[in-house]
């Protein structure tokens, strides 16, 4: 079953119009896109996202406000191209929930996930760039190291980029898996290659990079008085959407409207785990 995160906070803090624009940078399988779409009458909803067959899903599952949404499909750097392509010049919203699609997680053909046999994949846009298996496979020990390091805060990540560059070819998800675990065993709740598969997701989407491109072109497309709700899942991420909220109201641009960040009630947790870590900031422009 698909979850919204902070669906109601969400919809509460964008003060959603009647007649006007917004723009879902993550559009996923469309959850939060039919809430915002569904309180429109003359407005729209632009659903953007870099998963083509996310955007897909989405639309079947948006059908009912068809006429309200207008999708896109491009990554964070590309959101700039999304307004005019939907025949739109500012938004008066903007939404972008952080968090991966479960439905990328979930489904083994993606090769997120460690839990299932698939091929070691990892775009979200599978139409570019490089593949997990190219980065396991081609890379230099030490670049692996130090990306699962500092992307996955792995603290073993010598011995396990030692071990993936032994192991070569690595052939899928739970081949790559099994050399982790190997090399590390485990110490506590989590599977010894949960840090691994997140900083090679990571580094295979730039998802750093396009972070700051989002929070540096995101606010720019907004109308004065406009809002910007980020939801973020990683302290990392939390980190880079507090700094530049908070740099945005100190040259004067904008307005913070949450001192600390919203976290999901203990209601919503209980149906939805996932939701737990769930930080969300809004900002105003002035």
């Amino acid at each position: 079953m698909h979850f919204a995160v902070m669906a109601a906070e969400v919809i509460e803090w964008l003060a959603i119009r009647p007649t006007g624009t917004y723009l879902e940078a993550t559009a996923g399988l469309g959850g939060h896109t039919a809430e915002i779409a569904r309180r429109l009458t003359t407005g729209r909803v632009i659903a953007n996202d870099r998963d083509a067959e996310s955007l897909e899903m989405a639309r079947r599952a948006t059908a009912a406000w068809a006429d309200r949404i207008c999708f896109h499909q491009g990554a964070f750097s590309q959101l700039a191209a999304a307004l005019p392509a939907c025949g739109a010049e500012q938004v008066d919203g903007l939404l972008a929930d952080l968090g991966v699609s479960r439905y990328q997680l979930t489904e083994p053909d993606r090769g997120f996930s460690f839990m299932a046999e698939g091929p070691l994949d990892m775009r979200m846009d599978r139409s570019t760039g490089i593949t997990a298996a190219d980065l396991v496979n081609q890379y230099a020990e030490k670049a692996i190291a130090d990306l699962i390091y500092q992307l996955g805060e792995e603290r073993r990540a010598r011995k396990i980029a030692r071990a993936i560059v032994r192991a070569r070819p690595i052939r899928s998800t739970l081949h790559l898996a099994r050399v982790v675990e190997q090399a590390v065993p485990r110490t506590g709740h989590l599977h010894p290659a949960t840090r691994t598969f997140m900083a090679l997701r990571m580094f295979v989407n730039d998802e750093q990079g396009e972070l700051d491109r989002l929070l540096e072109i995101g606010p720019e497309l907004l109308a004065s008085g406009g809002r910007m709700v980020a939801i973020s899942f990683m302290s990392l991420d939390d980190r880079k959407v507090k700094q530049r909220f908070r740099g945005l109201a100190q040259e004067g641009r904008a307005t913070i409207l949450t001192k600390h960040p919203l976290t999901p009630t203990a209601e919503e947790t209980g149906l939805n785990p996932a939701s737990r870590s769930a930080k969300l900031r809004v900002l105003e422009m002035k």
